[in-house]
């Protein structure tokens, strides 16, 4: 096929290519881009579609290959925001990091439970710790109701107690 008559046909069908190229981006923009970028990779490789075939076909096939094509590039980049290469990740690995806020709030939180009362502080933290709700009761020869009551109740106590102690910044309220 000649290029004289490649532009031809794709002038033709130019018009009927606008509707399928819309429903496949759902933008009117994306859709005249998306038939400019067929019609660049069609003429590229016009020697390749065979004379007696349906010349449509071939051309909306190339389109859909393109969407799909375009598509996944899209997708692809939106998952990082920058090449792996650049400036941020090269030098990232001198950054070093400082967990003494998280440090000094795990100590102030271990110093409010150590502040329960016996009672309630054993089987908070047997729980805590993953035993179950019955060998926590088996251990401390306690019923099972009893055992969950003391946990509720060493929940609320400490639920307070931090409510209390960093009221100010309401982001670590904690709900009950």
């Amino acid at each position: 096929m000649t290029s004289l008559e490649f532009n031809c046909q794709f002038d033709q069908l130019q018009k009927k290519l606008l509707p399928f190229a819309y429903r496949l981006t759902n933008n009117l923009e994306d859709a005249k881009d998306l038939i400019q970028e067929t019609a660049m990779r069609a003429f590229n490789n016009k020697e390749k579609f065979e004379n007696g075939t349906n010349f449509r076909a071939w051309v909306i096939t190339i389109m859909r290959n393109t969407f799909i094509n375009i598509y996944r590039k899209k997708k692809n980049r939106a998952t990082s925001s920058e090449p792996s290469d650049s400036y941020v990740f090269v030098n990232e690995n001198h950054a070093c990091d400082n967990a003494a806020g998280s440090n000094i709030m795990i100590r102030e939180l271990k110093s409010i439970i150590n502040d329960l009362d016996n009672t309630y502080r054993q089987p908070f933290l047997m729980f805590f710790e993953g035993y179950k709700y019955e060998e926590i009761a088996n251990d401390m020869n306690l019923p099972i109701g009893t055992v969950k009551s003391r946990i509720f109740f060493a929940r609320r106590l400490l639920r307070d107690q931090i409510n209390y102690h960093y009221a100010f910044d309401t982001s670590i309220a904690v709900r009950a």
